[in-house]
């Protein structure tokens, strides 16, 4: 059974430590990891989301000193259209993307009512990730960007203004450490693919990198989809290198992460009879948004990167959301550092599962729950470890604001 161990301390009632038994996710028989990279639509959604998040964010404090309420959370990618064979393709219809959401769009001050540039900081921000991570997408000409925003209420607006931010929902975030190794692998894969040093050696590969990672016992599957730039493979002789390469490089990597056995399958859904490239996973722009593909916010990775179903996972979007008083955003990259620190630096662990949960109207420093779940492992003591979590916990609680700042200077880890 599970041992539930709740510490006396008046100052923090709601924090607890739970000892989980059983086996740890790399010991179980069957795992499944997915990671959702650059170019994919939801990715798209996401990040766009975020930076146009960071970029208001950013204009609120230098004009007022704080950052004010805003949610963008809610970004829509539509596919577009195009035409592409082997050494060619063009755009037919293009990409639209729609950022909607709710912005302090005005502040009230004594000598009135100064305007927020909503609109152009919305269109900088996304145009500017767009031209920024993709070497074949002209953002002028393959992109629509539009918005749609309301004013936040005034009672979300007053939360997020307050000395010790209240949480703006009731809602929970969560983590855990450390990455198994077909996470690990997963996740390393996607960055290497879309990694500007390889794309410097293979520029016929696009953006849009799909990973889904199936390990059973000791063997590892991986299937990559990868959008190849139509305009730099001009026959499916060619396609077929770029699809080698890709299998050799992400088995090259998998040698360094695992000793188990790995096996990789690149677009597994070709044609590779078809001389046109009419059937093969090519694309002009880098991502398969320009075809049809869909995106949005939330439905991609979480905030270690990965989409992993035999965890614990918040459906939270945490992309967009406003990096203050959100606990949809603040307590799931809480949650993931928290567990991280913990199997860092407590000794004898195995895994750690960490779970917080808000109460909106109430500081976020001060949860209903925090619960740091710990599988130990054999003959590790469970009180030390109890009460080394929970001093760790605790003293991350009380830092809860720094978060703020990480997030809008990009130095944590969202999607």
């Amino acid at each position: 059974m599970n041992d539930v161990r709740v510490s006396g301390d008046a100052m923090n009632p709601n924090v607890f430590v739970e000892h989980l038994s059983g086996p740890s996710m790399e010991e179980k028989s069957v795992e499944f990891v997915e990671r959702k990279g650059l170019g994919h639509p939801d990715y798209i959604a996401d990040a766009v989301a975020e930076s146009v998040s960071i970029e208001l964010s950013n204009w609120y404090k230098e004009r007022f000193g704080q950052i004010l309420h805003h949610n963008v959370d809610k970004v829509l990618v539509v596919g577009g259209q195009a035409w592409r064979m082997f050494g060619k393709g063009m755009v037919l219809h293009p990409i639209t993307i729609i950022v909607a959401g709710r912005v302090t769009t005005e502040v009230k001050k004594p000598g009135g009512v100064e305007q927020v540039p909503v609109g152009r900081l919305i269109l900088s921000a996304a145009k500017k990730w767009l031209k920024n991570n993709f070497r074949y997408l002209d953002v002028e000409n393959h992109v629509i960007v539009d918005y749609k925003i309301g004013k936040g209420s005034a009672e979300l607006a007053r939360l997020v203004e307050t000395e010790v931010p209240l949480a703006n929902d009731t809602s929970l975030g969560t983590g855990y450490a450390p990455l198994t190794e077909t996470e690990r692998l997963v996740f390393e894969a996607e960055r290497l693919l879309n990694s500007k040093s390889f794309k410097e050696k293979y520029p016929f590969v696009g953006e849009d990198v799909k990973i889904m990672g199936l390990r059973v016992n000791d063997r590892i599957k991986l299937t990559v989809a990868v959008a190849i730039i139509a305009q730099e493979v001009s026959s499916l002789e060619e396609y077929a290198y770029a699809k080698e390469v890709v299998k050799e490089e992400v088995l090259k990597l998998a040698d360094k992460i695992s000793e188990r056995e790995v096996d990789v399958q690149v677009n597994t859904a070709d044609d590779m009879k078809d001389l046109s490239g009419e059937k093969v996973y090519l694309v002009v722009t880098g991502t398969s948004a320009e075809h049809g593909d869909d995106g949005a916010t939330g439905r991609g990775n979480r905030v270690n990167g990965l989409i992993t179903p035999f965890r614990p996972m918040s459906l939270e979007a945490t992309a967009g959301k406003n990096p203050v008083s959100h606990v949809g955003k603040v307590y799931n990259v809480f949650a993931s550092r928290l567990a991280s620190r913990i199997y860092g630096e407590v000794n004898g662990l195995k895994e750690v599962y960490v779970t917080i949960l808000s109460q909106i109207g109430k500081p976020i420093n001060e949860p209903q729950s925090l619960t740091v779940s710990v599988i130990p492992e054999n003959g590790a003591g469970f009180n030390t470890i109890s009460y080394e979590a929970r001093e760790i916990a605790i003293e991350e609680l009380e830092k809860i604001r720094k978060i703020t700042d990480l997030i809008v200077s990009g130095k944590v880890l969202l999607f």
